[in-house]
């Protein structure tokens, strides 16, 4: 019944939105195809429920920008001044709401993160995959990028753990207000989240 209710609220509120920000969207979706060039959105494989792969798409943030070698140049040489304005005001997130309106992801849940990390998980962590990700979730109310791993991963289980249609309400007013102070949008000394290697086995759980 709980999945239920939930899967009703995010279909209500996910097309509600869509309704209400496609003009929005497709001024964003203008600047990125001036500013930031084709493709104007970004797609990349992401492990949802159970880890299923699914396409996940955001508004592009970065510029296409090589080195000699043609590698691509590290992230906070690409992310442009207009790309951390989209990802201050997520903006860039708004075309995750067909994922939702398609039952890939919910509007609350733990964020979709890369594949590569699927195996690099602790088992307690994999358990964050027990629910479908989300485009806000416990975590980014807590801190957002300026979290270690460790702390979002425990964060996230908590959420999985006490999951509630009040909950979910209670996270998304806060995502409003977190967006409206531009709070934890980096992780500390860098430009986006560092890349997640693993945790310490040595390290204590919380």
């Amino acid at each position: 019944m709980k999945s239920l209710i939930k899967r009703l609220f995010d279909l209500l509120i996910s097309l509600l939105l869509l309704i209400l920000l496609s003009p929005v969207m497709l001024v964003v979706a203008a600047l990125v195809r001036v500013k930031l060039g084709k493709p104007v959105l970004f797609s990349q494989e992401r492990p949802g429920l159970h880890g299923k792969l699914f396409r996940l798409y955001k508004f592009r943030t970065m510029r296409d920008a090589y080195d000699d070698q043609g590698k691509l140049l590290p992230d906070e040489q690409r992310l442009t001044k207009f790309g951390r304005f989209l990802r201050a005001s997520s903006l860039d997130e708004l075309p995750e709401l067909v994922n939702v309106l398609k039952g890939e992801m919910s509007l609350v849940g733990p964020r979709p993160l890369l594949v590569a990390y699927l195996e690099r998980y602790t088992p307690e962590q994999a358990r964050r995959h027990e629910a479908l990700p989300g485009i806000t979730g416990w975590a980014q109310v807590n801190g957002r990028n300026a979290l270690t791993w460790e702390d979002k991963f425990r964060l996230d289980v908590w959420y999985v753990d006490h999951q509630s249609l009040w909950l979910d309400i209670k996270i998304l007013f806060l995502t409003l207000w977190k967006a409206f102070k531009r709070e934890g949008i980096n992780a500390p000394g860098s430009a986006t989240a560092p890349e997640f290697m693993g945790s310490d086995p040595d390290t204590p759980s919380a």
